[in-house]
C-alpha cells in the first residue's frame, strides 16, 4: 500500500504547503494529520479550523492526551512507563544550591507529535497493534520546513516511511511562504507552538501578554507550578532562559530567549 500524507503542523510553512497542495502547485496527498497536544495556543486552533476549511483532503486530528497535564501530573517515557514529576520539555534548569543552569531533554515532541502522527500513519494503513508493515507499502511524510531551515531535514525512524522537503525542493524560504500565504490569502498563519514552550522568542511571550492576557496568566501560573516538578529536589524548573520566573523577566529589553525552534531535531514544531 502507498500513502502521501501531510504533517501539518498549522504554522507558517506546513500551512503554505497544505494549500500549495490544494492549488495542485504540489502533487494531492491522501490526508493531512495534525497532532494536538491541547496546548496550542488559541489564536493556532481557530487558523487550524479556518484551514481545514479550504482543504479538500481530509485533515486527521490526532492526540496522545493533554501535554500540561503529563507534565504537572506525572510523565512518561517512550514505552509508557510512568515517571513521577520528571517533565519532558526542554526547560531551564537551575540549582538553588550552586547556581549551576542547564537545560532538560526534549522528549515532548517525539511523545506528543511524532509517535501520534505515525499511529496514525499505521491505522490508515489498516495495521492493527504490534501488526508488521508489508513489505511493499512506502509512505511519503510532506514536512513543511523550509530553505532556510534545510538543516532541520531528518530521515523518518521507520523504514517505510520517507520524509519529503517540497519548499525546500522549490527554494521556498520562510518569508517566501509568508508572501505566498499573503498574496492567495491575505493573511498570515500563526506560529504554531505548546503556548509555555521554552523555545518562544521574548517578542512570542511580549505580544502573548499584550494581545492574549489570558494564556499569558496561564503561561504565568504553569511557570509557577513547574518549579519544583524535578526529580532532584535542589534543581528549579523555568520557562525562561534567565531561570528567572516569566512574569518577572523584562520583555522589553530585547529577544534574549534562545531561539531554539530552528534546534528542534525533529522538524515538527513551529512551521
Amino acid at each position: 500500500m502507498n500513502l502521501r500524507i501531510l504533517s501539518l503542523g498549522a504554522g507558517v510553512q506546513s500551512s503554505t504547503l497544505a494549500l500549495m497542495i490544494e492549488k495542485k502547485e504540489i502533487p494531492m496527498v491522501d490526508a493531512a494529520i495534525f497532532a494536538d497536544t491541547q496546548a496550542e495556543s488559541k489564536e493556532t486552533m481557530e487558523f487550524l479550523n479556518w484551514l481545514k476549511t479550504k482543504l479538500s483532503y481530509p485533515v486527521y486530528m490526532v492526540t496522545k492526551g493533554s501535554l500540561t497535564e503529563q507534565i504537572l501530573i506525572g510523565t512518561y517515557t517512550s514505552n509508557n512507563k510512568l515517571l513521577e514529576n520528571y517533565p519532558s520539555v526542554p526547560f531551564f534548569l537551575k540549582n538553588k544550591i550552586t547556581g549551576k543552569k542547564g537545560l532538560l531533554m526534549r522528549q515532548c515532541t517525539n511523545q506528543f507529535k511524532v509517535q501520534p502522527i505515525i499511529q496514525e500513519i499505521r491505522r490508515l494503513l489498516g495495521l492493527k497493534k504490534g501488526e508488521r508493515y508489508k513489505k511493499d507499502t512506502t509512505v511519503e511524510q510532506l514536512m513543511g520546513i523550509s530553505y532556510d531551515e534545510i538543516f532541520r531535514m531528518k530521515p523518518n525512524r521507520m523504514p517505510y516511511i520517507t520524509n519529503v522537503y517540497p519548499l525546500i525542493d522549490l527554494n521556498m524560504r520562510r518569508q517566501d511562504c509568508i508572501n505566498w500565504f499573503k498574496k492567495h490569502y491575505d493573511k498570515t498563519p500563526p506560529r504554531s507552538a505548546c503556548i509555555y514552550c521554552p523555545f518562544h522568542h521574548d517578542k512570542d511571550f511580549k505580544l502573548m501578554k499584550k494581545n492574549n492576557p489570558k494564556e499569558w496568566n496561564e503561561v504565568v501560573e504553569f511557570d509557577k507550578k513547574i518549579r519544583n516538578k524535578n526529580r532532584d529536589k535542589n534543581i528549579e524548573n523555568f520557562v525562561h532562559k534567565s531561570c528567572t520566573p516569566i512574569d518577572e523577566v523584562d520583555l522589553n529589553k530585547g529577544d534574549d530567549q534562545l531561539n531554539l525552534f530552528n534546534n528542534e531535531c525533529e522538524g515538527m514544531c513551529g512551521v
